[in-house]
């Protein structure tokens, strides 16, 4: 049985994507565009740099080691230490560089005693997935060095995408985005561990009792779940329950089912060849009337009407 983060990021067809690894030589800057349906990321695997995101005016530096992911897949502007008004739009350092896809993106200044070097790329989610876990996070997760924190397998495997990434070995680039989707999952339970119970939304991932809840729910979504029944596998009263969820979830424990099964019956509308009742039948509704109803009202649409818009 999946736990809950597992299922959630299954379902939402999490695909790594890498960029480049980068060699920028000081002074430099790139402004990278703000992109839907994506958590982008940079690690900085030498040398370090800084991150501005101008929606926040928020400024962060990443040491050699950290991990800074963009969940929303916002705007963002990476430079050297000194060269905030070296920042140039992304296309415009491609078309600078000469970067055709292939190797290392090489670009900057003379000073290449101190060259930064990014493993960039992204994380895309199936078209309209959601979850309450990424609509709560905030505008950047930083793990100081995330290499170390996660472990020494971590280590390796940081090593090992930095080897792959830009040096066009037969099976490179599937092992490292294979590898990418890993460190994606890695590091947002990093998050939720260490900051997760900060967060409305987020702490119940964090909490022993409500996460044996969702756990149990995300490996039976079509069971005949109720808050009694939830409340029992969190080993709390039906009462309690309900105010802890809510308190540490921001909605109630029947509206996360709810949104959750709509979910799962969007996907498999779009990947499945199912008839309406039989996904209806998969997540738990007895017939295919009811299933439509709360269907159109979370997702605003009927369920045909759905599958034949995506």
């Amino acid at each position: 049985m999946l736990d809950s983060l597992s299922d959630i990021l299954t379902r939402l067809s999490i695909q790594g994507t890498l960029y480049f690894r980068t060699a920028f030589t000081p002074p430099w800057g790139v402004a990278v565009p703000n992109y839907e349906n994506v958590a982008r990321f940079h690690y900085a695997d030498r040398g370090d740099c800084m991150v501005r995101l101008p929606d926040t005016g928020e400024d962060v530096r990443i040491a050699q080691g950290d991990l800074i992911i963009i969940p929303h897949g916002a705007r963002h502007d990476l430079y050297s230490g000194r060269a905030q008004d070296e920042v140039l739009p992304l296309d415009r350092v491609l078309e600078l560089s000469g970067y055709d896809g292939q190797g290392v993106l090489v670009y900057g200044g003379e000073d290449d005693q101190r060259d930064t070097q990014l493993i960039c790329g992204h994380f895309s989610f199936a078209k309209g997935a959601r979850h309450l876990i990424f609509d709560q996070l905030p505008s950047h997760i930083h793990i100081p060095n995330y290499g170390g924190s996660a472990g020494r397998w971590m280590e390796a495997s940081l090593r090992l995408i930095g080897d792959e990434v830009g040096h066009n070995r037969a099976g490179g680039d599937l092992i490292a985005l294979k590898m990418s989707e890993v460190i994606f999952t890695q590091a947002l339970r990093t998050f939720l561990e260490r900051e997760g119970d900060k967060h409305i939304g987020l702490s119940g991932f964090s909490d022993p009792q409500i996460s044996r809840a969702l756990s149990a729910f995300h490996g039976e979504p079509a069971k005949d779940w109720s808050v009694e029944g939830l409340a029992r596998e969190a080993g709390l009263s039906r009462t309690g329950f309900a105010v802890q969820f809510a308190n540490k979830m921001g909605i109630t424990p029947m509206q996360y089912l709810t949104s959750w099964r709509m979910q799962i019956a969007c996907q498999d509308l779009t990947t499945q060849n199912l008839s309406v009742a039989e996904v209806a039948e998969r997540v738990g509704y007895a017939s295919d009337s009811a299933f439509s109803r709360v269907f159109k009202k979370e997702i605003g649409i009927s369920p045909a009407a759905y599958r034949a818009a995506i």
